[in-house]
């Protein structure tokens, strides 16, 4: 069982930059690809970047890509997501989550059995 806590959001202007951290308390961290998912008010939860149990995969919703950046630190257990040059549509509140299996492919949210509490970013114009 994996238990997980985000952290880092808050608010920011346009333009500027926050990093989330997300926490992971568990056995093997290692085993556990790892996405961030957000979900703004009134909207379902949406995809927004993964990595894979060693950081070799990354995938990025086209959205945020090349503002976005999905790490992991294993030895930490913790994954983060950098993002920059944010925008006001990025307002959502940040989950991190994780799944067991080894499937890479297409992104599939019922993959990702375990979820953090979230945390809110909101970006003001």
């Amino acid at each position: 069982q994996v238990q997980l806590v985000e952290s880092g959001g808050g608010l920011v202007q346009a333009g500027g930059s926050l990093r989330l951290s997300c926490a992971a308390s568990g056995r093997t961290f290692s085993s556990y690809a790892m996405g961030w998912f957000r979900q703004a008010p009134g909207k379902e939860r949406e995809f927004v970047a993964r990595i894979s149990r060693f950081g070799v995969n990354t995938d990025y919703a086209d959205s945020v890509k090349g503002r976005f950046t999905i790490s992991r630190d294993n030895a930490k257990n913790t994954v983060y997501l950098q993002m920059d040059s944010l925008k006001p549509e990025d307002t959502a509140v940040y989950y991190c989550a994780a799944k067991m299996t080894a499937r890479w492919g297409s992104v599939m949210l019922d993959e990702y059995g375990y979820w953090g509490q979230g945390t809110q970013v909101t970006v003001s114009s």
